[in-house]
């Protein structure tokens, strides 16, 4: 099976960056799709950013402009490039892999998922 181990949380002043990385292992990761969500506490988790298999990617309305996502398979690693950061931004972040390597957006289309990590964006 696939296993994610995420990396790069932490505390951050608002109009701050940060990255997050999502290592994969036990799998073929350049046939997948790869996602990150968050959630904050008391709410649902949501979409953030995809990239397909081949670098297609895409964004929610709420991030978009504002954060990046990226991949580099010869490391097996996603990337989520977040700036301009907001207060609302808060919450645990979480990468997930799509075995069909195709764009997704709804949680239970991704079948792998890291343990999360914490962000917080000071104001």
């Amino acid at each position: 099976q696939v296993q994610l181990v995420e990396s790069g949380g932490g505390l951050v002043q608002a109009g701050g960056s940060l990255r997050l990385s999502c290592a994969a292992s036990g799998g073929i990761f350049s046939t997948y799709a790869m996602g990150w969500f968050r959630q904050a506490p008391g709410k649902e988790r949501e979409f953030a950013a995809t990239i397909s298999w081949n670098g297609d990617t895409y964004y929610a309305n709420s991030v978009k402009g504002r954060f990046s996502i990226s991949r580099e398979n010869a490391k097996n690693t996603v990337y989520l490039q977040m700036n301009s950061l907001k207060p609302e931004d808060t919450a645990v972040y979480y990468c997930a892999a799509n075995l069909q390597g195709l764009i997704a957006t709804i949680p239970y289309e991704y079948e792998y998922w890291g343990q999360g990590t914490q962000v917080t964006v000071s104001s």
